[in-house]
């Protein structure tokens, strides 16, 4: 049986593991759309050493493959500050998006700016999981070929990645052998979003739901749970969590 958690709110992630009987929590270090590096409040520290698997998100305006500069350079910055504050809590990954590059860019491009990411990024004690993601044209995950050319650049360094049901069926890719398909590329998946999606297959929309109330077959979403047999974190709608965990636990 997987560890099973969920996505909360920073402010105090032991108090809402323990309302949601939460094995496993991811949450940010700060605004996820913003700028500012990460801060562990007292309250955020305290999860650590507690028994509770710890992954942190990084934020979502990291992009690393862009060939803009003003967003580039500080998102490496951005993202190794991270990775030290995950550190200090013990996390077990770092996930990040894998961004994207201008529509009129080669996407080449961005697969080469995340290799120097990890040809420049000091030493760190915390993996990065490069997480799949539901939109964008010239995006560097949302598709599995394109994935399939990021593994390849990043050839040689220790990457994990992250397998988000609801962004793989928004990004238009079958859940019923995403697992075989992922692991064919990756070798492994670290850990798994758990989420039902509000939108149809390929609809590039990242908006989650909760467990069978969206437009996912649920058995889909058990069977990627069960193959790839990684810890598992649903990031729905926050009343809904203990329910979706509960439900896992019984179902799986």
């Amino acid at each position: 049986m997987p560890r099973i958690g969920a996505h909360v709110d920073q402010d105090d992630p032991l108090a809402h593991a323990r309302a949601r009987d939460a094995e496993v929590v991811q949450f940010f270090l700060g605004d996820p759309q913003g700028w500012k590096g990460p801060v562990i409040g007292e309250k955020t520290r305290e999860i650590a050493g507690s028994g509770v698997d710890v992954y942190v998100h990084a934020p979502y305006v990291i992009n690393v493959a862009t060939a803009n500069n003003r967003i580039r350079i500080p998102s490496r910055k951005l993202l190794s500050s991270h990775l030290a504050a995950a550190a200090e809590l013990g996390a077990k990954g770092l996930v990040v998006h894998g961004g994207h590059v201008g529509a009129g860019d080669d996407p080449q491009n961005g697969f080469d700016n995340w290799r120097k990411v990890f040809e420049r990024l000091e030493e760190h004690e915390v993996p990065v999981l490069i997480e799949n993601t539901a939109g964008g044209g010239n995006a560097m995950a949302r598709k599995l070929e394109r994935i399939a050319r990021l593994w390849d650049a990043l050839d040689g360094f220790d990457v994990g990645f992250c397998l988000d049901t609801c962004h793989a069926h928004a990004g238009g890719e079958e859940l019923s052998d995403v697992v075989e398909r992922v692991l064919a590329i990756t070798g492994r998946i670290d850990l798994i979003h758990c989420n039902d999606s509000r939108d149809a297959f390929d609809s590039g929309a990242d908006r989650h739901a909760n467990l069978g109330a969206g437009r996912i077959d649920t058995g889909l979403i058990l069977d990627v749970c069960r193959k790839a047999g990684a810890p598992i974190v649903v990031e729905t709608p926050s009343a809904g969590q203990a329910d979706d965990i509960a439900f896992l636990r019984k179902s799986l």
